[in-house]
């Protein structure tokens, strides 16, 4: 391989969870020529988080090398519904539903993608055309059988759940439209894998050179254990104030810390890992988590937004100089929560829940650097929380 091309597959794997097929890829690159990189999405939520992101930031990088990035909405396939990862049968959205989504989506999408240099496509488009008659074609070519090998359709026909027959098509429309578009490599979450290694028979059949398939892992919430969920309370939202979004990133754990360098900085590689051997030779990972919690609310607002997140930020812990590194407690709530007194004593800041109310009724406890006046306030599971007790003890709260 030229050294072109090593540089390329290293950018395409970063952070990836797999790559099929590789010698396939390698193969299209030595032809010199532009890929075609094809992602769909159905628009069937109307706002994006950071794990939704993950996704668009390796078609940025295809993009960046000079690819043909095609951004494509599934209005027809979000009609549909698509059940992946699901125990039951997802309603498909209205037409007036998946416009109004499409256009918040784009809006969002190019915030990370180069507009003018992403082509942008709905699979409403070849299906109109495609008819009924087409339909029966495309359906004639996979058995169910086959369709039973998918994860969640063999676990709900074994739990004796329904299945309803438009949910078989899902798989081969997502399929079809790698023909349409004849696509050289399709981009997935890990959960799509069996819809995108359909597109590859279906290419083959049609006469085309079937598509290597690259998946991306779900992204990890604030809480480093659980996917990346509005639904849990651990997400960060795109659309969400600067200091919001700072403040959410500087409280993930060091560990997590490096799993959103991977997956959601445009850094290179070679810079992360200098980062680390810093980080690994003594230097306080503070610093490098404000590097990219400033690198993602510079995407998604502005560079000055992200300068004066950081100020408001540290002022917001001026009263008790935040030490550099604070203890780390993990609470197991089962998801419940827990009361800002409870947490206080578990994580060793007070002697009793007593003292921790007294404490809060003297105006002495903070959480995140706010003041906190409600002795009933309730700690969220999914959530990393800084607690200041007084002037000199912190901790680091992970509720779980």
């Amino acid at each position: 391989m030229t050294p072109d091309i090593v540089q390329q597959m290293a950018t395409f794997k970063r952070g990836c969870e797999e790559l099929l097929v590789e010698s396939e890829l390698i193969a299209k690159l030595k032809r010199g020529k532009p890929l075609r990189v094809k992602a769909g999405f159905d628009p069937t939520r109307p706002d994006l988080h950071i794990g939704h992101t993950v996704l668009f930031n390796k078609m940025r990088q295809f993009q960046d090398l000079g690819h043909q990035v095609i951004f494509l909405i599934g209005d027809f396939t979000g009609m549909i519904g698509d059940p992946s990862g699901k125990n039951t049968t997802r309603p498909p959205l209205t037409r007036e539903e998946l416009e109004e989504n499409a256009r918040t989506y784009a809006d969002q999408v190019f915030m990370i993608l180069d507009r003018e240099r992403t082509e942008v496509a709905y699979n409403s488009t070849w299906f109109a055309e495609l008819g009924a008659a087409g339909m029966i074609r495309l359906a004639a070519q996979y058995t169910v059988a086959r369709m039973l090998e998918r994860d969640d359709f063999a676990k709900r026909y074994a739990a004796q759940q329904s299945i309803a027959i438009h949910e078989f098509l899902y798989p081969l429309v997502q399929g079809y439209d790698s023909v349409a578009l004849r696509a050289d490599i399709e981009l997935g979450g890990t959960d799509q894998k069996f819809n995108l290694l359909m597109g590859r028979p279906l290419q083959q059949h049609w006469g085309q050179e079937p598509q290597c398939i690259l998946t991306m892992p779900l992204l990890e919430g604030l809480d480093g254990v659980n996917k990346m969920s509005k639904s849990l309370n651990n997400y960060v939202g795109i659309t969400e104030p600067a200091t919001e979004i700072f403040g959410k990133l500087m409280s993930i754990s060091d560990e997590l810390m490096w799993r959103y360098y991977d997956l959601l900085s445009f850094r290179p590689n070679a810079e992360i890992a200098g980062l680390k051997a810093e980080v690994a030779g003594g230097r306080n990972p503070r610093g490098v988590k404000v590097l990219l919690a400033q690198e993602i609310v510079a995407r998604f607002h502005s560079q000055a937004a992200a300068e004066l997140a950081l100020a408001e930020f540290e002022a917001r812990f001026k009263d008790g100089a935040m030490p550099e590194n604070m203890p780390e407690t993990t609470l197991q709530t089962g998801g419940q929560g827990i009361a800002i007194s409870q947490a206080c004593k578990q994580a060793s800041l007070v002697d009793s829940t007593s003292e921790a109310l007294r404490l809060i009724q003297q105006g002495g406890l903070r959480l995140d650097g706010e003041r906190v006046s409600d002795k009933s306030l309730m700690l969220g599971a999914g959530r990393s929380y800084v607690m200041q007790a007084g002037k000199r003890k912190f901790a680091r709260v992970q509720v779980v």
